[in-house]
């Protein structure tokens, strides 16, 4: 499974940036590839690209804010969750996206 991933928190300090690296743990363990692209503070960081967004079975959007350029995911299987659920159980949120 392929998954891409947008980040973001209301400070885009430090939430945005655990909840990448916990995504990206979470992945590793379940064998699922993962890109996970931060919105934060220093802006948009590893950015997806149109190729990535269209290889990807699922767009999951970890978020407690509006993410920038949505509109990019129009077509995509979505999946919503906020910061905290990634922060507090992210392989049930990557077990979740695999049932879409």
């Amino acid at each position: 499974m392929k998954i891409v991933a947008v980040t973001a928190c209301p400070t885009g300090i430090a939430h945005t940036y655990m909840a990448a690296v916990e995504l990206k743990k979470a992945a590793q363990q379940l064998g699922i590839q993962i890109l996970v692209e931060t919105q934060g503070a220093m802006g948009i960081e590893h950015p997806l690209s149109v190729q990535d967004i269209g290889r990807a079975d699922v767009v999951l959007i970890a978020s407690d804010i509006e993410i920038e350029h949505r509109a990019r995911f129009t077509g995509s299987k979505i999946h919503c969750v906020t910061i905290e659920d990634v922060l507090t159980d992210p392989v049930s949120v990557l077990n979740r996206c695999k049932t879409l």
